[in-house]
């Protein structure tokens, strides 16, 4: 089982349900052991009694469904491009509808703000998926001047992740979802007589899709069953977060507010991919010119022990960083997490030691992200066997 912020199942508390939204299909799968956690204002299955390792191997192997916390925002209007291109640092003003990408957003010291995944839906109308923290009221503060329109679409996300969603998908959209949908393609498809968002992307770096239920006009027990149905013959089963939390850090997906943050720059949480420095002025861009672009997050693994969550690293009995998100990795079989130091650095290929999970001190490996698959051959479609 994973050891981060989406997994903790003993430290729990009783929460009034009115102060965040619960998912429309919480129904279709509570049961007197789940555990909920809150994430963007939004509750979400953290545990649902499920054995973690074989939903971990469905995923792997076959097909999981995930009821997840993230967030759609609209931003619409006659200048939606020129404000995104203001508020983001990745290009966005030449994506295609029908296409998402994913895109940062920096304070103005530089500091990533918020990631998440920018979708075009049309012209002048897109949806930034996001993971926790304020996105709209930052995005408030910097419309100034900009003729956009800030919304809620009232969307809630589903995730179907696993070398065999393909199959689902194509099931449960009567073939219209095929092998001709790419990575990273989105459109509009009706799921069992309702129409739904639906983009080729997830939170694992399996071949997955997402599901952009519409909360406002559609049934969600309806398209809850509809899944299960037709996903049933290839090998699909609801899990909780616990068995995904696993695969997206052998992935190296990273989780604002918890593996990086305002404190860091995008080189140094190894996002520096995903700034154009060179399309012109956006919030961060100036205090991101001439600085020194190290990086400071790197994967950590033992086979002696699990990284123990927000555990410390040390390099010659003194603590050089610490752990954000850790798990032991049934694939790997060994534990392994995210370390962020305290100062950037070469820290890959070198022999450390970390606090364990359940204590003590055990030797580790610092890596290169992700853990393997770096091509991403995997959620690309170009690679499904898994020993």
């Amino acid at each position: 089982m994973s050891n981060s912020i989406h997994s903790d199942t003993q430290n729990t508390l009783r929460v009034g349900a009115r102060r965040f939204e619960m998912s429309p299909f919480h129904d279709c799968y509570a049961n007197a052991e789940t555990v909920m956690g809150v994430y963007a204002g939004r509750y979400y299955p953290v545990h649902n009694g499920e054995s973690v390792e074989e939903t971990y191997w469905a995923l792997r192997r076959k097909a999981a469904l995930y009821d997840v916390p993230e967030r759609p925002v609209e931003i619409s209007g006659p200048d939606v491009d020129a404000f995104l291109e203001h508020v983001f640092a990745r290009r966005v003003a030449n994506m295609k509808t029908g296409r998402g990408r994913y895109a940062i957003a920096l304070t103005p010291d530089g500091g990533v703000f918020m990631d998440g995944i920018l979708f075009k839906l049309a012209e002048q109308r897109y949806w930034y998926v996001q993971p926790d923290g304020a996105l709209e009221t930052w995005f408030a503060a910097h419309k100034g001047g900009f003729d956009v329109t800030v919304s809620d679409p009232h969307a809630w996300v589903l995730q179907i992740q696993g070398p065999t969603s393909l199959e689902v998908m194509k099931a449960a959209s009567d073939g219209a979802i095929d092998e001709e949908m790419g990575y990273f393609r989105s459109g509009f498809f009706d799921l069992g007589g309702q129409e739904h968002y639906v983009s080729r992307t997830g939170w694992t770096s399996e071949r997955g899709y997402e599901i952009y239920f519409q909360g406002d006009t559609a049934d969600a027990a309806r398209l809850w069953a509809h899944l299960l149905e037709k996903g049933a013959p290839h090998g699909l089963v609801f899990s909780s977060i616990s068995s995904m939390d696993i695969r997206r850090i052998e992935a190296a997906i990273l989780d604002n507010g918890t593996d990086f943050d305002m404190t860091m720059t995008p080189y140094e949480a190894g996002l520096g991919a995903f700034v154009d420095l060179d399309k012109g002025p956006f919030v961060g861009r100036d205090a991101l010119e001439g600085i020194e672009t190290g990086t400071r997050l790197y994967g950590v693994k033992s086979t002696a022990g699990d990284p123990a969550y927000r555990g410390k690293v040390f390099e010659g009995g003194a603590a050089v960083g610490h752990v954000t998100a850790a798990a032991h990795s049934p694939y790997l079989k060994a534990g392994i997490g995210y370390v962020r130091f305290d100062e950037p650095g070469d820290w890959a290929g070198k022999s450390l030691t970390m606090e364990a999970d359940g204590g003590g001190t055990v030797a580790c490996e610092i890596v290169e992200l992700p853990f393997y698959d770096k091509e991403k051959r995997i959620p690309r479609g170009l690679e499904t066997e898994v020993p």
